[in-house]
């Protein structure tokens, strides 16, 4: 059996967030759209308590590198499309294999 996991580091800036309750609001929209239209797992990792910056951690699986890739480029897409000054993404695609040890 082969699978791979692509995983991502999204770092959002919202400076039009005046509060937390704001950038909460941004982010759950957002995560959203992550989970029911392009099947990621995500999740905030970091910045919970600042009003204009967040960093979300998520991950797809696949059988294939070349799909997680193409699964993970629509992310990437997705967020330079919405967030196209203010968004960074790191990606990485590996095995099961990989990361088990």
């Amino acid at each position: 059996m082969s699978a791979y996991v692509a995983l991502l580091t999204i770092h959002l800036h919202f400076p039009e967030a005046g509060s937390l309750k704001g950038k909460r609001k941004e982010l759950q929209s957002v995560k959203a759209r992550l989970r029911q239209k392009l099947g990621a797992s995500v999740a905030e990792v970091d910045h919970q308590n600042l009003w204009q910056r967040s960093t979300l951690g998520a991950a797809l699986v696949a059988g294939s590198p070349a799909l997680a890739e193409r699964e993970a480029d629509a992310v990437e897409r997705y967020l330079y499309d919405r967030y196209p000054e203010t968004v960074t993404v790191e990606k990485t695609v590996v095995s099961f294999e990989e990361v088990e040890g």
